[in-house]
């Protein structure tokens, strides 16, 4: 098959949804696809373009067995508002154009874009269109919907429903749209596209790189942090807007007089700066950069309780895709969702006996400090918990069957419209 991908985010970046379009291109390469990618140089979550992709608005990277990849030009805002998000992904897809519509003397079978950005899929269904291919929308965010959601555009008025209008209309036009949740896939459905174009399309984890060690085995982290013996909560990925970080330095400042439980945050993105600021001169917090992915598994292992906040109203329009690692890692998860989110589903199971962590409302800051007190003083349940994460996470997110899965439903559909 000839699949066009096109996408902001792409690989080097670690993490987020650079980090699946990245693996998931060179899985197809690697499969004997022709893969050829269309994406904006990495920025993310720093957002700061990387030193050694400056200087040049476009280029392109050719490596033996990997994907065809065109790097297009791109505005980074160092301060990321609503508007100059708005700019900032606009940026991408005016600088693809050119790139894109050279793609159709190359006549692939599908083009696959990715959400977000959003403002890319008139150009996906064009070139889709002109080449006769099948066209696929694969949902990692609403942004639109985010954007009112979250605050970062005003959520009445004429600006609100113009865009829905074009995003309802744009995303029926696709061949197939997928999503990671299976509440993102209902919101879809809810946006006019008819139930049998819509499939449930998870991010993954690779459960041999992301696995439990032998508790009897030094944790680098922990020998390099000095906490050994500690009781270490980590959050680890983005620090963005829709991550709900505020809950995180009163919460660590309930317990800064309990010696056993030590507070880890590892990441980059529009908020550290901020966070940094509100743990400062914090005992009982160590802060991070963003880990390479080497280490990650040492990195998720040195936790004994993960923290994955989310702000009011986020749960549905996006599906964490730093849940899989910490499922994968086999420790339990205190999540911040709203009962019936796909986050709480996950995290609750579908009974007591398969729950893979606590979950607690959003932006609650009591009922946090209640369920981390509950597992710092349980051991046992914090042992039971990882030990369903990490089943969890075998059964349903090992990144071959979910890739498999995706290669067969991307050849059954260009094979229906041939």
């Amino acid at each position: 098959m000839r699949i066009l991908i096109y996408g902001l985010n792409y690989s080097p970046e670690l993490t987020g949804i650079g980090k699946y379009t990245g693996e998931m291109a060179s899985w197809l390469a690697r499969r004997g696809h022709e893969v050829c990618v269309v994406t904006a140089p990495p920025y993310y979550p720093a957002w700061s373009i990387r030193e050694d992709y400056r200087g040049t608005l476009y280029r392109t990277e050719r490596h033996f067995g990997e994907p065809l990849v065109y790097r297009t030009p791109l505005y980074v805002p160092a301060k990321p508002s609503g508007l100059k998000r708005m700019a900032h992904l606009f940026s991408f897809m005016l600088g693809s154009l050119p790139i894109m519509f050279r793609q159709c003397f190359w006549r692939p079978d599908v083009v696959f874009t990715v959400e977000p950005t959003f403002f890319g899929a008139p150009v996906a269904v064009l070139v889709a269109k002109v080449t006769g291919a099948a066209s696929w929308l694969h949902v990692q965010d609403f942004e639109i919907d985010a954007a009112f959601d979250l605050g970062l555009l005003p959520a009445h008025g004429p600006v609100h429903s113009i865009a829905l209008g074009l995003e309802k209309a744009f995303t029926r036009a696709f061949t197939r749209v997928s999503s990671i949740s299976s509440k993102m896939v209902e919101r879809a459905e809810a946006k006019g596209v008819p139930s049998n174009r819509v499939t449930l399309f998870p991010n993954w984890v690779d459960i041999d790189a992301v696995h439990p060690q032998d508790p009897d085995t030094p944790n680098s982290f922990r020998h390099e942090l000095s906490l050994e013996g500690k009781i270490i909560l980590l959050y680890s990925g983005n620090m963005g807007a829709k991550q709900g970080l505020e809950l995180l330095a009163p919460l660590a400042a309930l317990f800064e007089k309990d010696p056993r439980v030590h507070f880890v945050f590892c990441g980059d993105g529009a908020f550290r700066p901020t966070l940094e600021s509100l743990v400062a001169n914090r005992s009982n917090v160590t802060l991070l950069p963003l880990q390479p992915l080497e280490r990650l598994n040492d990195l998720l292992n040195a936790a004994d309780i993960h923290l994955l906040p989310q702000k009011a109203g986020a749960a549905d329009l996006v599906m964490p895709s730093k849940l899989t690692g910490m499922l994968s890692s086999g420790r339990p998860v205190i999540a911040t969702a709203d009962a019936g989110t796909q986050v709480a589903r996950v995290v609750s199971g579908d009974s007591a006996d398969e729950a893979c962590g606590l979950v607690v409302p959003a932006e609650d800051p009591a009922a946090l400090y209640a369920a981390v007190e509950e597992l710092i003083e349980d051991p046992t349940l914090r042992a039971k918990l990882g030990v369903n994460a990490r089943r969890y996470a075998v059964n349903h997110l090992g990144k071959q069957q979910v890739l498999e899965q995706f290669e067969r439903d991307i050849e059954e559909l260009i094979s229906s419209i041939r």
